[in-house]
């Protein structure tokens, strides 16, 4: 167990402007417990030092830091519903007024699948549609390397274990092992870096005024201390238009009602500011 990470916090935030601090104690003991054991150092102490002469090591602990792992139509209850229940009823909100754009942001994207499944049924329902309405994703993560990533829009087959033959063939094209997203689902997603404790901007500049239908933070709060999460509560909420969705990862309902949101399909995680 690591008792005090003090200096290696003041470390990392003096040279690399990175805030250990934010983390869920055993989620950052269990990761600077690995770098620790992988650089054959003796404390967290001997660490920050080994860190302080080697650069790139910090890279490696912050990269280990910042949550890439995700899937396509990850939550099989969760997509369900949104494909049956909550954008249809969007879409169908949207034909009574006069803006025409569902808008929504993907707040901790890591390389993009998220982005692109949220994509592929707004574009799915849209073209049953005679209206022909429009939406724009606003795709952001603090990781420049992970938004890198999810603007290529390459994977491995391993990675698309939850798509079928048909959204396969029609959203990807195939060259040898790699499964690359089409240009037309990218159009209307909008990729860039963003830092969700930002005491300047409450939203992603490029999406300039918020008023976003649905935020997903999905698997995201579980990794930060309780005050941090209802830091990004606060934040995604006050983007939203009134009635507007948040969704969040199986694991993190509980941290949701005890915020005063409501579930609005059991287990579901969709949740709507009571």
């Amino acid at each position: 167990m690591i008792t005090d990470s003090t200096h290696l916090t003041n470390l990392l935030k003096h040279l690399f402007a990175f805030d250990i601090s934010y983390y869920n104690v055993s989620f950052l003991n269990k990761s600077l417990q690995k770098r620790i054991t992988e650089t054959h150092c003796n404390s967290v102490e001997e660490y920050g030092s080994f860190m302080q002469k080697n650069k790139e090591e910090a890279k490696v602990l912050i990269d280990s830091l910042q949550i890439s792992y995700s899937e396509f139509f990850r939550n099989p209850v969760t997509f369900a519903v949104l494909e049956r229940i909550i954008l249809p009823s969007l879409i169908l909100k949207k034909k009574n007024t006069r803006h025409k754009q569902i808008r929504i942001w993907s707040a901790a994207c890591a390389a993009g699948q998220e982005s692109y499944s949220l994509a592929i049924l707004l574009d799915e329902l849209i073209a049953t549609d005679a209206n022909k309405l429009n939406y724009r994703i606003f795709a952001t993560d603090q990781s420049e390397e992970l938004i890198r990533e999810a603007q290529k829009g390459n994977y491995s087959a391993t990675a698309l274990n939850n798509l079928n033959f048909k959204r396969l063939n029609k959203w990807f094209s195939i060259q040898g092992d790699t499964y690359s997203i089409k240009p037309e689902l990218k159009k209307n997603i909008d990729f860039s870096t963003f830092d969700l404790f930002s005491k300047k901007l409450s939203s992603p500049p490029t999406s300039i005024f918020g008023d976003f239908d649905l935020v997903i933070c999905a698997n995201l709060l579980f990794y930060y201390k309780s005050k941090y999460q209802k830091k990004i509560l606060e934040k995604t909420a006050s983007c939203l238009v009134k009635g507007g969705y948040i969704i969040v990862g199986e694991a993190e309902r509980d941290i949701l009602m005890k915020y005063q949101y409501k579930e609005v399909f059991p287990q579901s995680g969709i949740f709507q500011k009571i």
